[in-house]
């Protein structure tokens, strides 16, 4: 659906459960219900509660900031992540992770070895447009990212005309795979806002070569 909003932005979905829009060079599949209420509700408090979650810090301007949400990284042995100058070690598998992962694989159809775990605490926590195109996810890849929590609004911005916009609300529960040349042409972000919104974690599920 490509009716425009309010905002004058593009709605990126329609109202069905489980839908792809058709969209050059953009292929990204929305499962809303990926995990139901109670079993997202169980998770969010698992993963908030279990998590080994770590303040990292970016160098801008010669200074030192930290960045507005806290992470974490898990997976297999050795596979290594760096991105914005920050190299993360994988702590291994929790059961709560391996739920999930083993869920969302069903749709994914791939094996994913990895996991960015992010927690926005409230609206002042954010993450800026980036892709998810570092060299060590190869040419095309895979991302499963799962939202548990507090809805954030999630916006995609191609990288040639920056007029192009989508945006989405990422709702408790739901599974969002980007796949293809997402990564290549396009960026993503979640805005700060000051809407009162509840905690969210994301978990950015992947394949590190």
């Amino acid at each position: 659906r490509n009716n425009m909003t309010p905002n004058n932005q593009l709605d990126l979905f329609d109202n069905k459960n489980h839908t792809s829009p058709l969209q050059q060079n953009l292929e990204i599949e929305y499962i809303r219900d990926c995990f139901n209420k109670n079993e997202s509700d169980a998770l969010f408090d698992t993963l908030k509660n279990n998590i080994e979650w770590k303040q990292d810090f970016i160098k801008m301007f010669g200074k030192s900031h930290p960045i507005p949400r806290l992470t974490a990284w898990y997976g297999d042995e050795k596979k290594t992540y760096t991105y914005s100058g920050i190299t993360m070690t994988p702590l291994p598998w929790t059961k709560g992770l391996i739920e999930v992962k083993s869920k969302i694989e069903v749709y994914s159809k791939i094996n994913f070895n990895s996991v960015l775990l992010n927690f926005y605490r409230s609206g002042s926590d954010s993450v800026s447009w980036h892709s998810d195109d570092e060299k060590e996810l190869g040419e095309e890849p895979i991302i499963g990212s799962v939202s548990f929590g507090g809805t954030r609004r999630f916006r995609l911005r191609n990288k040639e005309d920056k007029k192009q916009i989508h945006t989405y609300e990422l709702e408790n529960g739901s599974l969002l795979l980007m796949k293809g040349k997402t990564q290549k042409y396009w960026e993503h972000e979640i805005p700060k806002t000051k809407k009162k919104v509840s905690g969210r974690i994301n978990l950015t599920f992947r394949f590190i070569i």
